[in-house]
């Protein structure tokens, strides 16, 4: 079994930066994408961000030109580089990892990214 671990979030002003590291307990194979999803208060969770095995990006309209997904390929570790953060992205944020044919789903526990304005 793997456990995701998330840091890096916290509270800042709006227009600052923030970057979400996930770690995985251990190496993972046969991965299929690793992306951040994120669910503000009272609302349902959303995809924000994905970054597939080949290395393709996909990104929420709403952070696109703000937010950038990326992973270290010597290790099962990502990051989101948020940017012009804005209080509408006040959310917990949480890191995810898929395996091909969804044979297993990892999730960290979640981070509290909060923007203030």
């Amino acid at each position: 079994q793997v456990q995701l671990v998330e840091s890096g979030g916290g509270s800042v002003q709006a227009g600052g930066s923030l970057r979400l590291s996930c770690e995985a307990s251990r190496r993972v194979f046969n991965i299929n994408a690793m992306g951040w999803y994120r669910q503000p208060p009272g609302k349902q969770r959303e995809l924000v961000a994905a970054i597939t095995s080949g290395g393709d990006t996909n990104y929420v309209d709403s952070v696109k030109g703000r937010f950038t997904i990326s992973r270290d390929n010597t290790k099962t570790t990502f990051y989101l580089q948020m940017n012009s953060l804005r209080p509408e992205d006040t959310a917990v944020y949480y890191c995810n990892v898929r395996g091909t044919l969804r044979q297993y789903e990892y999730w960290g526990q979640g981070t509290l990214v909060t923007v203030s304005s």
